[in-house]
């Protein structure tokens, strides 16, 4: 699990990636980034619906996408100007790169 510093840092990166258009909101865009080879790294929330999860979690992980799951739903839906989100994926690899490096600091 990540610490509260590293989830704010991750949190930044993605609301700047998602202002960038680097990152994709939601099951359904998240999908087509998946299908097109073009996503790079996904979060998925914990608390995320089970209705979500089977829509997503086979997809991704016959893709080879990483998943980094420790944020919930109203986080990840703080970030994208929603009430809540199941998923954001990041499109840009050096996004995805800057994530996984303060995750795994």
């Amino acid at each position: 699990m990540i610490d509260a510093a590293a989830k704010r840092k991750v949190l930044g990166l993605i609301g700047l990636g998602l202002r960038g258009r680097l990152a994709v909101v939601g099951v359904q865009m998240v999908r087509e980034a998946a299908k097109r080879g073009r996503l790079e790294l996904a979060l998925v929330a914990s608390d995320a619906a089970q209705n979500s999860l089977d829509k997503i979690s086979p997809l991704l992980g016959a893709r080879g996408v990483p998943v980094i799951g420790a944020f919930s739903a109203s986080e990840l839906g703080d970030v994208a100007g929603r009430e809540s989100v199941a998923v954001i994926g990041v499109t840009d690899v050096g996004l995805a790169k800057g994530i996984k490096e303060v995750v795994l600091e």
